[in-house]
């Protein structure tokens, strides 16, 4: 099955906030977010539509919020950080409320993929019980390539039901991870949430952007097939 890939509703306000937002058209950002959720409605029927039952948000912003320095940084250009993230949660939930019954929609993670670099730090902590259990997404794609994603530890608040794929091969560098580590961060992940609801992915795409990672395209099949390796050793099939 194909997947269809769009950025979050959250990008068009976290990059700029309320500076970006003209303040003559919303004075105050309630109704601004309102209709932007309603325009992301409109755009996942479309792709239903079209036939696509598999739908991913690229939700960067959630993660950045894990970052006390991100969240400075807000704060400095005069946005109330208090609240965003519940702000950011309904977003979401009422651009995918109407996707019918049978599109699974993802959502990934990650603290920057440019050229092998990164823009944040911090573990899930802040924002797991949200992001688990107050947005309706059914699987979630998690940058845990290393200490600055933290420890496994938020999983413990993911409900029946939903997946976590776990972002435990980097996309960053072309050195192969090793297999039986790979193995022992599974097992270490299932101590929070059960086998059977994870998965295995790289923690983010090779070529985020037109210059990519600072790795060759034979390293990365390398780490694409040991992906693949790993989860019929661990799950069985794929």
């Amino acid at each position: 099955m194909a997947k269809q890939t769009i950025p979050s509703p959250s990008v068009l306000h976290y990059r700029g906030g309320r500076r970006s937002v003209d303040a003559a058209i919303y004075p105050d950002l309630e109704p601004f977010f309102a209709d932007l959720g309603a325009a992301y409605a409109g755009a996942v029927a479309a792709f239903a539509a079209a036939g696509c039952r598999y739908l991913q948000l690229d939700e960067v912003n959630i993660a950045y919020l894990c970052d006390p320095e991100q969240l400075e940084e807000l704060r400095n250009r005069g946005e109330k950080v208090e609240g965003l993230l519940e702000t950011y949660a309904a977003l979401i939930n009422g651009a995918i409320a109407a996707r019918p019954a049978d599109m699974v929609v993802s959502m990934h993670l990650c603290r920057g993929n440019f050229r092998s670099m990164h823009i944040a730090t911090g573990g899930y902590d802040p924002v797991a019980e949200v992001l688990f259990n107050s947005i309706g997404v059914d699987a979630y794609f998690m940058e845990y390539d290393n200490e600055r994603s933290g420890s496994f530890a938020p999983l413990r608040f993911v409900p029946k039901g939903k997946t976590v794929v776990l972002g435990i091969v980097t996309s960053k560098t072309g050195v192969l991870e090793d297999r039986d580590g790979l193995k022992r961060r599974i097992e270490e992940a299932a101590r929070y949430v059960p086998l059977e609801q994870l998965a295995i992915s790289p923690q983010c795409g090779f070529a985020s952007t037109e210059e990519g990672n600072l790795l060759t395209a034979d390293e990365q099949w390398a780490k694409l097939s040991l992906c693949v390796e790993v989860a019929r050793e661990v799950w069985g099939t794929v």
